[in-house]
């Protein structure tokens, strides 16, 4: 059994440099996520899975702005510009990433009601995509985790991986992040360490 599994998370087009949502340096993650796949056993990725309808998309609601606040069915939802939408070339992963590499992908963000930054749940935790427990079959009791954006997505998925009773690592290398507000980034790394996650540098 694979007892340590490499996640990578959202590493596709709309959050690279060029995207509709890119994240600075975002394609520099990619170089380093193919060598870290050659020492795993075991990869999974993640994949932002939008409805072109869904909630967080400050399209889809007339009147706000890219990054307002709003209340989306109960959660504070930051809303952000239209990315990852299904079937799009945006929600393609990276085409320099080494995709044969990777065991099985966990789509996320799937329901128009509701965000999901993490690879284990949605983000009120109502709803699972599978990932915990699909590790857990495999015999999985580490992960490391990299990818974009290491303020949200990196960090939720890492903070859900704790939760679930993983032992986690973060490879910090190979994560950049969005930092909205200055220093977002590295509260992000701060709040991961405190929660138990190993920062690897």
């Amino acid at each position: 059994m694979k007892e340590h599994a490499l996640i990578l998370v959202d590493l596709q087009n709309d959050f690279l440099p060029g995207g509709a949502l890119a994240v600075p340096g975002g394609d520099d993650v990619i170089p380093i996520a193919n060598r870290l796949m050659e020492d795993f056993e075991l990869v999974v990725a993640t994949q932002d899975w939008h409805p072109p309808d869904h909630g967080s998309f400050a399209a889809n609601h007339p009147g706000k702005n890219v990054f307002d606040s709003i209340d989306l069915n109960g959660l504070p939802q930051t809303l952000w510009p239209v990315h990852c939408v299904q079937g799009t070339v945006g929600a393609e992963f990276a085409p320099q990433l080494w995709t044969d590499r990777i065991a099985r992908v966990f789509r996320k963000g799937t329901d128009a009601e509701i965000d999901s930054y993490s690879g284990f749940h949605d983000n009120g935790h109502r709803r699972s995509t599978g990932l915990a427990e699909w590790l857990k079959s495999q015999g999985v009791q580490r992960v490391t985790v990299c990818g974009l954006a290491l303020d949200y997505c990196v960090k939720f998925t890492a903070l859900d991986a704790v939760a679930e009773g993983f032992e986690v690592a973060l490879c910090l290398p190979a994560c950049r992040g969005v930092d909205l507000q200055p220093g977002d980034c590295d509260a992000a790394v701060a709040e991961m360490k405190a929660r138990g996650v190993e920062i690897r540098v």
